[in-house]
């Protein structure tokens, strides 16, 4: 399951200042990231296709290194899903994705 872990700068001023919205952020996250019917580790491949997908590289390099860290992702299981962005988004955000991919797995 996806701990309490945001990336959004301004998170930490949210929590702080307007702590109600927080609480709904966090309920939020756990609502998504449940793993009821996928499994937390094809959730968080879904994640990344769709980071690559938009081409967000600071979110892409975000979601491949948390999975290899938390759920051991492999760098096959990552081309796999960079095949799809591929083929659904172009070779623009494959190329940026594949980069990262090659950085983190280095």
């Amino acid at each position: 399951m996806k701990e309490e872990v945001f990336y959004g700068k301004g998170m930490s001023t949210v929590k702080s200042e307007d702590p109600e919205l927080y609480k709904a952020i966090v309920g939020l996250n756990e609502a998504v990231w449940n793993g009821r019917v996928l499994d937390y580790k094809t959730q968080k491949l879904i994640a990344i296709g769709i980071a690559a997908a938009n081409a967000d590289s600071r979110a892409t390099e975000k979601q491949i290194k948390s999975s290899k860290e938390e759920l051991d992702v492999s760098r096959d299981e990552v081309l796999d899903v960079l095949k799809v962005v591929l083929l659904t988004s172009g070779m623009q955000p494959f190329n940026k994705a594949l980069q990262i991919t090659n950085k983190i797995f280095e």
